[in-house]
Parts: structure tokens; C-alpha cells; sequence
């Protein structure tokens, strides 16, 4: 397992998914592929991005990677009934065409085992609200790079209240112009300055 975890790290995509392919031919649980070697690797990585020895470059190789390797074991993790961690709906809120930190975080997630519901960029509250009816995810994730789009967090939020949705739904942000304080004041659970603190904090709600 220390060589798939190492080249998880190293973010060799291709190695990553000949090397589980080879595992569940010979008959290795696919749980315990997950468990023991690709999440810890991903974790790892996450640690390395929040001391600063891994930049963004290095963790999106690491996180498609992880995304090939997850490509291949998905089915047989399906077949064998392993649940996902839970379910987390994501989006880059309207107006906004930015998509390279929601698709970070969206990887971070699936590689920690959670089912992600990607819908995207510019995605409307209504859309949001619509997805938050259908899955009933653990939580909702928006994301924004604008000041001028940071703003639709908040109608999103209080759309989701209108709809009677908002208990039980645990609503996460992040994006480069976002803080804390700003979280706070528009009724959000949780701010995230980088996708493994959104991960830590979802790992922490899960069963």
C-alpha cells in the first residue's frame, strides 16, 4: 500500500489507477484500499498544503490522482455496499465563473470518501435549494472568488430557510475574498480558508 500512497502523493494518475486495477484483480477488499492507503494519502497531502510545504500545483496533481484511482474503485466499492461518508452538494454561487477551488474541494471530499453533488459554476439558490430537496445532503458547500459575488451566499442561505430546508443542512463557504466574520454574519456553519479544513470539518459531523 506505501507505494500507491506514494504515488498518490506525487499525483502519478496513471500509476495510481494500473496499481488499483492490479489490487482488485488480486483480490484485495476494496474498502481496505481506501482505508488504509488512499485517504491517508490524501490526508497527508492536506497536511502538507496547511504547513506549507505543498502549494496549490502540488495538490491538484495529487487530487486528480487520487480522482483516477477512485474512478476504478468506485464500482466494486458500490458493489460490495460500502456507504460514503456522506453526501455533500457544491457549487460556485451565480454570477461567478471561478471553479478551480470548488473543484479542489470537491476532489479533497470524494478522496476522504464522501459523495459529492457537483453542480458547477453560476448556479442560481433556486438550483441550490433544488438539490438540497432531492439528495438531502449532510451539507452544502458555495464557493465564490468575487466581492461582488460573495454576496449570493447569503441569498442562498436565507433561500434555503424559505424553503424549510436550512435545519439539518450544515452550509459551508470559502473563496479568496471570504472570511470568518463574513460567514458568520450571512448565517453560514462553517468557513473554510482551504479544502482540507472544509474536510476536517465534514469528517467531524459524519457517523
Amino acid at each position: 500500500m506505501e507505494v500507491l500512497q506514494e504515488w498518490i502523493r506525487t499525483g502519478n494518475a496513471r500509476e495510481v489507477a494500473t496499481l488499483v486495477r492490479k489490487y482488485l484483480e488480486e483480490g484485495r477488499d476494496p474498502e481496505a484500499i481506501l482505508n488504509q492507503a488512499m485517504i491517508p494519502a490524501m490526508d497527508e497531502v492536506g497536511d502538507l498544503f496547511q504547513r506549507g510545504e505543498f502549494f496549490l500545483p502540488e495538490m491538484l496533481v495529487a487530487a486528480r490522482a487520487m480522482k483516477e484511482g477512485l474512478r476504478v474503485l468506485k464500482p466494486r466499492l458500490v458493489q460490495a455496499g460500502v456507504e460514503p461518508a456522506g453526501r455533500v452538494v457544491l457549487g460556485t454561487v451565480q454570477g461567478d465563473m471561478h471553479d478551480i477551488g470548488k473543484n479542489l474541494v470537491a476532489m479533497t471530499l470524494e478522496g476522504a470518501g464522501f459523495e459529492v453533488i457537483d453542480l458547477g459554476i453560476d448556479v442560481p439558490a433556486a438550483r441550490f435549494v433544488e438539490a438540497v430537496r432531492t439528495h438531502r445532503p449532510l451539507a452544502m458547500g458555495l464557493s465564490a472568488l468575487l466581492t461582488t459575488t460573495m454576496l449570493q451566499m447569503k441569498a442562498v442561505v436565507e433561500a434555503l430557510g424559505r424553503a424549510g430546508l436550512r435545519q439539518g443542512t450544515r452550509v459551508l463557504v470559502g473563496g479568496a475574498p471570504l472570511t470568518r466574520a463574513f460567514a458568520l454574519e450571512i448565517g453560514a456553519d462553517f468557513y473554510g480558508p482551504d479544502p482540507t479544513a472544509g474536510k476536517q470539518y465534514l469528517q467531524g459531523l459524519s457517523p
